[in-house]
């Protein structure tokens, strides 16, 4: 008797069951009617998705942009997969009507854009380019015409190439207050929502220790501390010109990358386990913003290391914030120790799950517990989350269909883990689906896409994925289908 695989068994199955379904017609569920069994999100909950300028706008030298350093990065040889640059994208510079109706026909709420610091000032500092500005304010027009409520993000990384010394001189952090105390004044009237940076560790330690990424320097740690420092402070800056240059009532938060840590199991040691390596392993950032100071245990780790704090720096650096943002993709685990920090990092095996970007491990409980030691330690106002996605390995069909089940997989067990924090009543007032367009994912250039919407980069032609069409779904439910 011929051996059978398992594989070839499922396939079988697969195959019968599907001649026997064949021509039967199932019903299709109502718009908007939660069905039995799906986890409904509570009234209000504001679902979304995001993007950043660099990845998505193109338009690299129309209407007066200045260079930033992607732009100077991308374009040198060998930094980025193919040499693939932002110079077009996805052409959302002249096409963002039409992604504004791909939002629309989402049914999102809210959407987070970001500004490409260098369209509005070209060297980072005065003068202004009129044009870069009058973009962002038809982009925000455009919107709100549509009934979708912008929530704006200063910086994502597409530093002004024109700054002198970029995040290792300090005057980069007063050049980004200066920046967002004028699009607050000049935008403020209808952007009631604002983020100042994301994600500190990529643009940083990516940039100036890895050199991953733009500019791509391997700095010595003493600097690497202070351009971490310098981040930090231009965050501080930038909340208070918001304040400053804004109307009453306008939220102020902004996109971090926290590394989220899990413990192994759901016992009180390792719990406390995962709350510790939280405040500590996320030090040179999100946690000095929440407290106002660095941790001692970070001071003294880094010894001579540690970054030049000048008088008033802490104050700015926690300034108060009326909501953190969570930019959630995998987790690490950790186990209760006897060490000094008391928790230990475990290693991931060889077999554990990973999605199509290798550094995407399968946990959907990182979302939970992103949310709750952030809460935990530090109680924030709200909180959102900012990013969350996957990249697959699409193949769009010859009918223009993508059927990325591995990404709605994803969302949907993030989304299921997500509801258990807003039941559990923290503060999470809203989504945002990383991302709405497959785009330039920076230095894996186009090989990776994250976006619902296929997008042929050839073309610029943009088509729904089934991701697409579960999110669509979702929304209308208010609930994970």
């Amino acid at each position: 008797m011929k051996r059978i695989s398992r594989r070839q068994f499922g396939k079988g199955v697969a195959a019968a069951a599907a001649a026997a379904y064949a021509g039967v017609s199932l019903p299709r569920f109502a718009w908007g009617q939660p069905q039995p069994g799906h986890v409904e999100y509570p009234k209000g909950f504001l679902w979304g998705c995001a993007t950043a300028s660099y990845q998505v706008e193109g338009g690299a030298k129309d209407d007066g942009r200045g260079p930033s350093t992607w732009d100077v990065f991308s374009h040198t040889a060998g930094k980025t997969h193919n040499g693939d640059t932002g110079d077009v994208a996805d052409d959302s510079y002249h096409l963002y009507k039409e992604d504004v109706q791909l939002l629309k026909n989402l049914g999102v709420q809210v959407y987070r854009m970001s500004i490409s610091w260098s369209r509005v000032f070209p060297t980072g500092k005065a003068p202004v380019n009129p044009k870069g500005l009058d973009y962002y304010s038809k982009v925000v027009d455009e919107l709100l015409k549509n009934n979708i409520t912008p929530y704006v993000t200063l910086f994502h990384w597409d530093t002004p190439a024109g700054l002198d010394g970029g995040w290792t001189n300090r005057d980069t952090s007063k050049a980004f207050g200066d920046y967002a105390a004028f699009m607050g004044k000049h935008l403020g009237d209808r952007v009631k929502h604002w983020m100042t940076t994301n994600e500190f560790v990529c643009f940083t330690d990516l940039g100036y220790q890895v050199g991953q990424f733009a500019p791509g320097l391997k700095l010595p740690p003493a600097q690497v501390n202070q351009v971490r420092h310098h981040g930090i402070l231009a965050h501080g800056y930038g909340v208070q010109a918001l304040r400053a240059n804004t109307p009453s009532g306008t939220q102020v938060g902004l996109a971090e990358n926290a590394s989220v840590y899990v413990p192994v199991m759901e016992t009180e040691e390792h719990i406390a386990a995962a709350r510790k390596a939280t405040r500590l392993m996320n030090a040179p950032f999100l946690t000095v913003l929440m407290e106002g100071k660095y941790p001692a245990e970070y001071l003294a780790k880094e010894g001579a290391n540690a970054p030049k704090v000048e008088d008033g720096d802490l104050e700015k650096i926690s300034s108060p914030l009326d909501f953190v943002g969570l930019n959630v993709y995998t987790p690490s685990y950790v186990r209760a120790s006897d060490k000094p920090e008391g928790f230990e990092l475990e290693q991931a095996p060889a077999s554990y799950p990973k999605m199509f970007s290798p550094w995407i491990q399968l946990s959907p409980e990182c979302i939970y517990w992103a949310v709750r030691n952030v809460c935990d330690l530090w109680k924030p106002k709200a909180i959102y989350i900012t990013e969350n996605g996957t990249s697959s390995d699409d193949v769009l069909t010859p009918e223009g269909h993508v059927e990325d089940t591995d990404r709605v997989m994803y969302l949907r067990n993030h989304l299921t883990m997500l509801h258990r924090a807003v039941k559990e009543e923290y503060p999470v007032k809203g989504y945002f689906l990383w991302s709405l367009l497959d785009n330039f994912e920076w230095a894996d250039g186009y090989s990776k896409r994250f976006g619902i919407h296929y997008v042929d980069f050839k073309t610029l032609k943009r088509y729904p994925k089934l991701s697409a069409q579960w999110y669509k779904q979702t929304i209308a439910e208010n609930a994970v289908v």
